[in-house]
């Protein structure tokens, strides 16, 4: 049962270090939409290259690999 659980995690979550950094990203993204509710781009933008950022070091640690 453990190791079934284990392989459905998986199928979600396969890189650890990328997925506590897109979570990250939303974090933030979240903390600036409360701070700064007027400017709704900003926590936008915020996501979009904060996640773009994430997956690109996740492709160019997966090459070195």
């Amino acid at each position: 049962m453990t190791m079934l659980l284990r392989e459905l995690a998986g199928l979600f979550v396969d890189d650890g270090a990328l997925a506590l950094a897109i979570i990250a990203v939303v974090v933030v993204a979240t903390i600036v939409a409360m701070l700064i509710p007027e400017v709704p781009l900003a926590a936008g933008a915020i996501l979009l290259f904060g996640c773009l950022a994430a997956l690109l070091v996740s492709v160019a640690r997966a090459g070195r690999r």
